[in-house]
């Protein structure tokens, strides 16, 4: 899969991401990127996005279907 159709796709934002961590505190959920170390958003978008494991399967899932229907 090459770097843009990993960037241009439905599943790109940070929840999906494999650095993504949500941490439930007391008061509310916090949720952060493990790499950066940064407080994010489930739905922020950056380029540094790496999918997890079953996102990227999905992701081929659809293509392989995308690829059959145009074919």
């Amino acid at each position: 899969m090459t770097s843009n159709l990993l960037h241009n796709t439905r599943f790109h934002a940070c929840a999906t991401c494999c650095h993504f961590e949500a941490v439930k505190t007391p008061a509310n959920m916090m949720y952060r990127c493990r790499r950066l170390g940064f407080e994010t958003n489930p739905s922020y978008r950056f380029n540094c996005w790496d999918p997890k494991d079953n996102v990227r399967k999905l992701m081929e899932k659809e293509q392989v279907n995308e690829h059959d229907r145009n074919g």
